[in-house]
């Protein structure tokens, strides 16, 4: 049964990044399962407007605060039983515009949400991202791969930010017992997404409803697994009510080139866009699709919403007068 429906375990969570994209939506669907939900965000990438609907709920709080500052702990008093960290810009185009930022959010930022799930007792979650794997030479990645990551290439500051969170995760729980795990998200799309961030899917649905030239990386045949927003939520959170400790991956398992998600994109618009070519960013993945064995057999996840009726309700997000995209 998904979490969707099903009476959340916890009382009292704090979602860092929790005016995100993906952070946004996991406060929405805890506050649907009655837990009290703090919202913690610096705003750096994330936005208001993602959040607008949920202020005066019951149970809701938004906490203006960088986790990576020494004051996150007397900002967050709680207690907490659920510790959700999710901050962290996502986005290429976020994360080359503030790269020391990026690095210390995965540290310092990962230490004081720890630092908090440990005062409180509360399970920990870390939102890591199928970029530890680089540019992958195993496909599809399981999560006993290794990855193999260009420690000095422009992405470097994402990859290698989470790759250390993943260790310092790890080492906090095996010398404090903490009850803490990781989640590899990934390629997530839906509404909430910022029009020009720079990945694949919201840039594709707005040049086409525009009518611009859909623009294509490469030649685009590199590969993405694509995987609706509110499927991601469902196996975050039951990645969150498990006792896994080990990293589990959570994604789509329709592997599409990039070229057929932006012909896929203009069709289902009804878009009369060209597509046009533009080069490829240094250290791009080459294929990109996630081994979720795991999470179907220790979680019984997987994804329910088909890439069609997914990039159809985007699609919805993005044209409607009344639903605008967030602020950049």
């Amino acid at each position: 049964m998904s979490l969707m429906t099903t009476p959340a375990p916890w009382r009292r969570a704090v979602v860092t990044g929790g005016a995100g994209f993906l952070g946004s939506h996991l406060c929405e669907r805890l506050l649907d399962s009655g837990v009290e939900v703090d919202c913690v965000d610096n705003l750096l990438s994330g936005c208001m407007d993602n959040i607008a609907h949920l202020e005066g709920r019951q149970g809701f709080r938004f906490v203006h605060c960088d986790v990576s500052s020494g004051r996150t702990a007397d900002e967050l008093t709680g207690p907490y039983d659920l510790v959700l960290h999710f901050a962290c810009p996502a986005s290429p185009a976020d994360y080359l515009r503030h790269p020391l930022e990026t690095m210390d959010v995965g540290s310092l930022g990962t230490r004081n949400a720890l630092t908090i799930a440990h005062r409180d007792g509360a399970r920990f979650l870390l939102a890591s991202t199928s970029e530890v794997y680089g540019d992958p030479l195993v496909h599809p990645q399981r999560e006993d791969y290794w990855g193999n990551v260009n420690p000095v290439g422009p992405r470097s500051v994402y990859d290698e930010s989470k790759r250390f969170a993943e260790a310092l995760v790890t080492a906090h729980a095996g010398t404090k017992g903490m009850n803490a795990g990781i989640v590899r998200i990934f390629n997530t799309y839906g509404p909430r997404m910022r029009a020009h961030d720079g990945r694949a899917v919201p840039t594709f649905v707005c040049q086409a409803l525009a009518g611009d030239p859909v623009t294509v990386a490469g030649d685009g045949s590199q590969t993405r697994s694509l995987c609706y927003v509110d499927d991601t939520v469902d196996g975050v959170l039951r990645v969150a009510a498990s006792q896994a400790v080990r990293p589990v991956n959570i994604g789509g398992g329709d592997e599409a080139t990039v070229l057929d998600i932006a012909r896929r994109v203009i069709a289902l618009a009804g878009s009369t866009s060209p597509l046009t070519f533009i080069v490829r960013p240094e250290d791009d993945p080459e294929r990109r699709r996630p081994d979720t064995t795991l999470a179907r057999e220790l979680l019984g996840w997987e994804p329910r919403v088909g890439w069609e009726e997914g990039i159809k309700r985007t699609i919805a997000h993005f044209s409607a007068p009344a639903s605008p995209a967030p602020r950049d």
